[in-house]
Order: structure tokens, then sequence, then C-alpha cells
């Protein structure tokens, strides 16, 4: 019996021993199999060592099971599975982990903050718009809730305007832009410290240097009314990863309509029939689009990392938003300084915009418009063209494409680098095939710039404005108007000016250039001006200071011009470039009433009466739009054509009377023939550039304020020189010569 099971047990044995050779022969070569994959197609180190530790573990399980006589064929039936079962797992993991970069793993293929992983960079969005313009249908609006809907780390920043024409419209604006907020939470920001047109057009270098200032590890500025799908933000985290500073720039495709809304949860699109839209079908949308129409370099997104660093060399001119030439030149300033690398997304990057074919949504107002608009798209291609290398020199972008989900760049020979694979390691050759021919086969979508020629010439700058309709177009509710006049050596002293009034919120300005060099100037820096054709030629450029003969021809040029806005129905304070305003005036002198002309006195003795003899200053004074306002400076601006001096003493000798005769106490005179009155200004709240010694203080600024001044003169000092050091000395200068902006 014993010897039967003896020999039992040694026939099952010798039954099963040819069976576990080629057991471990299996195991060893797929071992052997897996360095061999190892080594020519690099895998992540996690994923290598976990298969390693499963193929030891199905050793460890041979092992056991054939220490003990194995009666049961099917024992040996379910070891053999395990075997077959763990080939099969790491055939399908090294086909998964080929598939699937890790940006791909990354990619919403829908509209949701969570699909974003916690890691993903800070995105700020910058764009310009007016608030009143988003209306539920808009175009503005549609765009700005397809970028908060990508990602939680999306905030948005829009560069508004606010309206102080009129308090009215004010406190609406305040009102919708709370509303407009509280809508989109802490995500949405509205900013309205940069600088404006007088028409409201945002200057693009105001925007560029306020974005310095944000906390964020990517800036994007585009179109308000592009909208933006989910691969937008799959191309940023990429390029996040690129290890150096880059400028990223795609354009938009145009659509005819988008007959798509979004749900109630704002994380889908919808048919009319409920249907829920899949993103790779808007995806297949743009494509087909794109091949059938180019796309926009006017609406193009351009995005960078580092966003204090500046994106290219030199000074950016002062170009206006949305108005061509801008996005070339700054491409083209990129590449030439180098200090980033510069690629176009547009291939990697869905997004459009709809045109002007009838569609469900409305076009939002401060869109460009080339017919009524041409002058400052021209304005810009002047500023191109005074500025840069764009009319000299020209370049060809790299381009991101996504082949076998795997991110690459392609230079314009065809030859790709990827820059997603660590250094030291390669692609496998089945790999290296496909992207090969995802690039052969693709027919990307790419930035289409129009680079000008270097013989290119630029059409002349003309201004549809004149007097007439810049009136309308700037005075306040009040019919009122704050005029000055400037030539071009006044230029820079003119632009503080007007960067104070704007800091005060005073948009109801004019300017008369006495110059063609001043008009030009004006235009390209939005203001609202017109050229007056009787100002006296060849202006000195250093010597047309108080006292010379050139400031006698110059003043005479003021109350004409005075005189010409009160026959037109306008009230006017004229206000020199060099009167540095603390605050907004207006509503004192507006106060007095009609048939009352207010203006500053120039007396610096403190004890002295201040309607002395010839102390009314020209320079600054308000005067209404009734019978007998015009008709006193009717008789001012006859009586300054025959002087041999400036306007100011035809001022005095007209309104009070050779001598004083006019004078009505210490601070009125009241012209007999025409009853109007002349009410000099308090000293206290509006000094001139000698009283109390204010230019001497140490701190001219706490000195006025401590006084609740209204304005002070920059006068009583010789020569233009001495008189723009004074002021910028005393830290009473609002502008950025070498930037071309308000400070």
């Amino acid at each position: 019996m014993t010897k039967s099971v003896h020999m039992s047990s040694s026939s099952s044995s010798s039954s099963s021993s040819p069976f576990l050779p080629p057991a471990f022969r299996f195991i060893t070569i797929l071992k052997f199999w897996y360095f061999s994959i190892f080594f020519l197609f690099p895998l992540k180190l996690h994923f290598f060592n976990f298969c390693l530790y499963f193929l030891n573990f199905l050793l460890l399980i041979q092992q056991f099971f054939f220490r003990f006589p194995m009666k049961l064929k099917g024992l040996r039936a379910g070891l053999l599975s395990i075997w077959l079962s763990g080939f099969l797992l790491i055939a399908l993991s090294f086909y998964g982990t080929q598939l699937l970069s890790p940006t791909s793993l990354n990619d919403p293929f829908r509209y949701s903050g969570d699909s974003i992983a916690t890691a993903a960079p800070r995105i700020t969005i910058f764009t310009s718009l007016n608030v009143s313009s988003l209306e539920e249908n808009s175009q503005a609006l549609l765009a700005l809730r397809s970028w908060l809907a990508l990602s939680s780390q999306i905030t948005v920043v829009l560069f508004t305007q606010h309206n102080n024409n009129n308090n009215n419209n004010n406190n609406n604006h305040s009102s919708d832009s709370s509303s407009f907020t509280d809508k989109f939470g802490s995500r949405l920001l509205l900013d309205s410290t940069i600088d404006f047109t007088f028409l409201g057009t945002p200057f693009l270098h105001s925007m560029m240097s306020r974005i310095e200032a944000y906390q964020s590890d990517i800036a994007v500025l585009m179109d308000p009314e592009t909208v933006l799908l989910p691969d937008f933000i799959s191309a940023l985290s990429y390029a996040h990863e690129l290890g150096r500073d880059w400028l990223l720039v795609s354009s938009s495709v145009e659509i005819p309509r988008f007959p798509f809304h979004w749900d109630e949860t704002r994380h889908f699109w919808r048919q009319d029939n409920g249907k829920r839209v899949r993103f790779r079908e808007l995806q297949k949308m743009i494509s087909l689009r794109s091949l059938q129409s180019n796309s926009s370099a006017s609406k193009m997104i351009m995005a960078w990392n580092n966003i204090d660093m500046p994106l290219h060399c030199g000074v950016l001119p002062p170009f206006l938003y949305q108005r061509g030439t801008h996005n070339q030149w700054i491409i083209n300033e990129a590449m030439s300084c180098k200090r980033r690398f510069v690629f176009d997304a547009t291939s990697t990057i869905s997004s459009f915009f709809l045109g002007n074919a009838e569609n469900i949504y409305n076009r939002s107002d401060n869109v460009s418009e080339p017919k009524t608009r041409n002058w400052e798209y021209v304005g810009n291609s002047h500023l191109g063209q005074l500025y840069g290398s764009l009319y000299s020199r020209s370049y060809t972008l790299p381009k991101l494409l996504k082949c076998n989900r795997r991110y690459i760049f392609v230079s314009a020979s065809e030859r790709s680098t990827d820059l997603s694979i660590p250094k030291g390691k390669s692609l496998g050759f089945r790999t290296r095939e496909k992207i090969s021919a995802c690039i052969t086969r693709t027919k990307s979508r790419s930035l289409k710039l129009d680079f000008v020629q270097k013989d290119e010439t630029v059409p002349p700058l003309k201004f549809p404005f004149d007097l007439e309709s810049l009136l309308p177009l700037v005075a306040d509710k009040n019919r009122t108007v704050v005029l000055s006049v400037a030539g071009y050596s006044y230029k820079d002293m003119l632009m503080s000016w007007v960067c104070r009034l704007r800091r005060l919120k005073v948009p109801n300005f004019l300017v008369c250039a006495l110059d063609d060099e001043t008009y030009q100037f004006s235009i390209l820096q939005g203001l609202p001006v017109f050229f007056d054709p009787y100002a006296p030629k060849n202006i000195s450029f250093n010597d047309c200071h108080f006292g010379s003969k050139c400031f006698q021809r110059v003043t005479k040029v003021k109350s004409r011009t005075v005189l010409k806005i009160l026959k037109l129905g306008y009230n006017v304070l004229l206000s020199d470039v060099d009167v540095y305003w603390f605050r907004n005036p207006l509503p004192l002198l507006q106060s007095f009433g009609p048939s009352v002309l207010a203006a500053q006195s120039d007396e610096y003795n403190t004890t002295a009466p201040i309607n002395r003899p010839r102390r009314l200053n020209s320079g600054f004074y308000f005067a209404r739009s009734d019978s007998p306002t015009i008709a006193a400076m009717e008789k001012v601006v006859k009586h300054a054509a025959t002087s041999g001096l400036s306007e100011q003493p035809s001022f005095y000798d007209t309104l009070c009377g050779e001598g004083g005769a006019y004078r009505l106490g210490d601070d009125r005179c009241v012209e007999p023939e025409t009853n109007l009155t002349v009410q000099f200004l308090d000293r206290e709240l509006f000094p001139n550039g000698a009283y109390g010694d204010l230019w001497l203080k140490e701190d001219v600024r706490a000195e006025c304020e401590k006084k609740h001044c209204f304005v002070l003169h920059n006068n009583w000092i010789s020569g233009r020189l001495k008189k723009l050091e004074r002021q910028m000395m005393k830290g009473l200068w609002e502008y950025d010569a070498s930037m071309r902006m308000c400070v």
C-alpha cells in the first residue's frame, strides 16, 4: 500500500515535471522582454517598479504552489490564467501610458472648473469693455461666461470707463457695475484706472502697464467677444511647464451664427431641443469653418507668463486697443527682443467669434467701427511706423500642434521639436512615426498676420472732428467745456494737465492746437483737439514766455476761441496748461450765476486789493454763454486786436476800465455798457504763482491742500524750462513723457 502510494506520488510528480521548466522560462522571458521594452520606450519610474513587483509576485505564487503536489489540473489552469492576466495587464498599461501624455490627463471635455487640478496655474484674462453693453443676449456676455466656466483658476479683469459727464449716468453706471459684479462673484473685477481717449477707446500701453500690477501665473489679453473652448486650458497648462519665458498667440475663427445656449448649470452648451453639445462637436465646427475663412488677427489671443516682465524691449507706443497694428507690432518686437519664446497656438486653441451675420447674440457697442473710426486705425499705423522694427523686419512663428495626444512645436521647415520630453530621453520609433504622420496630414490653422512692407506708405492722419462737432461730444450736462491752448513746446505740460483732469474725472476738456505738430501729437494721444487756422506762425520753441512778442501773439488766440465757443452756446472755463488742479473748480464757478465772469487775480501783495489795475489773469477764467458776457468778450477781442501788448491788459482795461475806473470794492468790476460783473477769485483758493510764496514751500501740495486750494498757477516765472523744472521738482507732474502715459 505504501509502495503504491509512493509510486502514485512519484508518478504524479513525474507527470508535472515537464510543466515546471516552461513556466519558469515563460516568466524569465517575460521579465527580459519587459526590461528591453523599458530601455527602448522610457516610461515613468513608478510604473516600471509596479510592473516589476507584479512579475516577482507571480514568481512567488508559482513557487508556493509547486512546493506541494498538484493533484488537480484545474489549479494549474488557474495559475496559468494568472500569468496570462499579468501579461495582458502589462501590455494594456504600456499601451495606455504611450497614448496619454501628462498634459492630456488634464484636458477638460466639459465646462467645469472642477476638471482642472488644484495645481493648475492661476490665469487672469484681461480685456476692455463697457459694462453697460453686457446685456443678456450680448456676444460679450456669451464670451465672458465661456471664460469663467473653463476653470475655477480663472479670474477676469474688465478695464472699463466710468461716465462722469452726468451725475445720473454716473449713478446708473455704478449700480450697473455693482449688480454685474454680484452676478459673477469675486472672479470678475472691474478696473477703471487706465487711460481712455475722449471717445472711450482704451490705450493699450496703459492696459499693459496696469496688467503688471496683478498677481497671476499667466496673463491673457483678448477681445471681449471671443468665446473660448476647453482646450484653451490644456494648452496654457502645457506652456506653463516649458521652463522659460514665453508668449503664446492665437487667432480666432469667425462663424456666422451660434445656435446654442448655456444650460442652467453654466457647464454645458445645449441645442434648442435640450440636447447637450459635446466639446468635440464644437471643435469640429470651428475646424470646418477655419477651412472656409482665415483666422482673424484682430481677434487675437495673447498669453504670457512672468507678467511683471515686459513682453519686448523698448517702450510700447500709445496704441489704441482693438484698432489694428498693435498685435503685429508686439509679436514683431517680442521676436526681435528674444526675451521670450514666441509661438503660434492657433491650431491647438479652439476659439471663435460671431460675425456680422444675423444671430441671436447682439454685438457690443465698443467693437471696431472701420467706417466711422478709420482715423483710429490710421493713427495706430503711424505709431507702428514711428516706433520699433515692424516696417523693416518680419518673422515666422513656430506652431504648437497636438499629435497623438502630445504637444509638439513645428518650425516653418516642418522640423518638430517636442519640449515635453525630459532631456536624455527619446520617443519610441512607432510614436515618432505616428506624430510625423499627424503633422503631414494635419491642415492646421495658423495665425494670419499682415506684416507691412518696408516701402509701404501709411495714409495721412485725418481727424474727422472740428470745434463744432467736438463740443456736443465733450460738453457736460451744463453745456460747459474746459479749454486749453497749447503749442508744441508745451506738449508735455499739456499732457500733464490732461492727466490731472483725467485723475479728477473731468472729461469735458478741449485742446486748441497752435501748430500742426501739436495737432498731430494730440490726435495720437486721444485728445479732443482742433486746429486754429488763424494761429500765429513760427512760434518759438523756447522763447514764448510772458512778455515776449511770441507770447503777445499767442494769447490773443485764446480770447478769440473763447468768444467763438460762447457764440455756439457753450460755457467756457479757460485754463492754461501751467495751471495745476487740486480739485474740480467747476461747481464753485458755476455757482456765480449769469452775467458774471470769474477770473483769477494776478496780485501777489497779500495786503493789496485783488482787483488792482491790470491784475486780471487771462490764463484762468470762467465765462458763461449769455448776452452780457458775449458782448463784453467781443469788446476784449477787438481791443486786443489793435493792441501791441498781450490780451491780458485788454481784459482789464476793457472790463474794469483803464486805471480801474469800473472797480467795485476790492474784488469786483462792473463793465457799464454790458453790465457784466467781473468777479476776482479768492487767492487762498485760486493762488497765482507769486502769492504766499507757495512755490517756495518744501511741500507745495501739502500747503495747498491745507488751504483747500482748487488750483495753483505756475506763473510769475520766466522761461519754459524753468517753469517745467519747478513743476516737476515740486511733485506736481502727472505725465511720463518717456512712456507716453499718465502716472
